[in-house]
């Protein structure tokens, strides 16, 4: 029996990453691995902070009892009043441990927050360049995207923004910083993104959620402030995981939290439990949540991505490529020499440099590079960039 023709069609379509990373594959077997630059995958290279590491031990070692076992489906107790704890002096809002429900990474929080809010032909508002997932996640839950464009500064189209909304739209979902450009959304776009948002669910008399989802929140640079999403629309709901603050991706730890003053909070509450539980996530992993407890106020070494920004901006700007700086994240999204960003990309693999085009997140005529690899790689990549750059010339 033959899987569905949906799944069928969509796995044909497929992911430029996953398309890359196959890629990847051909020319580390034809070249050997270290010849093959493979700045494609977002898999963070610095590992876990020691404090990880500490508490994972102490777990490990622990002679307590039901350490292993189930727990309430939205968490532990303590895990949860840890993270409402961090939440509120982040804040200034009266989190508690009933705003915060343990998923398996943001992935995870993402879907349950789609299955409880989304109807069928629902509308979730997403901004290009985006996570190709995203559409995926909106669909297994019967919504759609719809998608705004950017500016030359990868910040929301707010006049498209503004006409894209109807009475169906029941989501619109944020990534800051920003998978693939390492844009981060500032206080004001915050603001004008609720102003516009109150103002149609005012028209329409519907109540719009504004998601943010935020794996990349503490790492931004140049003494960057987050802008907390919390404060400029009381609908508000947080997905998130510790995959790169922690370098944890393989770990699939996150959490959702929801604004105190969501409306209806308690209803919503009680359907991302429910959601959790059915979509068979359950619980996320006993060990790691235990751990995370005790490490709200700890991360990777930032600087360490930010001095890998800095290497790869400065060089790839005087081989004379266009780019955004970018703020935080460990991506850029380089503007490619030509319209045709999957045949630029097809050019650097010629000279076994991995990329992602920027077709596969909703935005041709550029192109994504992870530079969360060893410097090794990028400073060796950049003769690939080099002289593909100059094939165009």
């Amino acid at each position: 029996m033959s899987i569905s023709k949906k799944v069928k069609r969509v796995m044909e379509e497929g992911s430029w990453i996953r398309k890359m990373f196959e890629e990847g594959v051909k020319l580390k077997e034809e070249f050997g691995e270290n010849n093959v630059f493979d700045l494609s995958l977002g898999n963070p290279v610095i590992e876990p902070p020691e404090e990880f590491r500490d508490e994972l031990k102490r777990i490990a070692n622990s002679d307590e009892l039901g350490t292993h076992r189930y727990m309430p489906n939205a968490g532990y107790s303590d895990t949860r009043i840890a993270i409402a704890s961090q939440l509120k002096s982040e804040t200034g809002l009266n989190f508690t441990e009933n705003n915060i429900i343990m998923t398996c990474g943001a992935g995870g929080a993402l879907n349950v927050v789609m299955k409880s809010l989304l109807d069928p032909g629902d509308e979730v508002v997403i901004f290009a360049p985006y996570f190709v997932e995203y559409i995926f996640y909106a669909d297994n839950h019967g919504g759609m995207c719809r998608v705004v464009p950017p500016d030359p500064n990868f910040l929301p189209d707010f006049d498209v923004f503004e006409k894209i909304i109807t009475p169906r739209t029941r989501i619109v979902l944020i990534n800051t910083p920003n998978n693939p450009t390492g844009v981060v959304y500032s206080e004001k776009v915050l603001a004008r993104l609720a102003e516009i948002i109150h103002a149609k669910e005012n028209e329409f008399g519907i109540q719009i959620s504004l998601v943010s989802d935020e794996p990349y929140r503490k790492i931004l640079f140049d003494g960057l402030d987050y802008p907390q999403v919390f404060r400029y629309h009381k609908n508000s709901v947080v997905a998130t995981s510790h995959s790169k603050d922690l370098g944890l991706p393989g770990e699939r730890i996150g959490f959702i939290a929801v604004n105190p003053s969501y409306f209806c909070v308690e209803e919503l509450l009680n359907g991302l439990v429910f959601c959790n539980r059915t979509l068979g996530f359950v619980n996320a992993p006993a060990l790691m949540q235990r751990i995370v407890a005790n490490l709200q106020t700890i991360t990777i070494n930032v600087r360490q991505y930010e001095s890998k920004r800095d290497f790869m901006y400065s060089n790839l700007v005087d081989i004379g490529y266009e780019i955004v700086r970018p703020q935080g994240a460990f991506y850029m999204f380089p503007k490619a020499p030509i319209n045709d960003d999957v045949r630029f990309v097809k050019n650097l693999g010629k000279h076994r440099v991995l990329v992602v085009p920027g077709s596969g997140f909703g935005l041709p005529g550029y192109f994504r590079i992870a530079y969360c690899t060893d410097d090794e790689t990028l400073r060796r990549s950049l003769d690939g960039f080099r002289e593909a750059r100059a094939s165009f010339s």
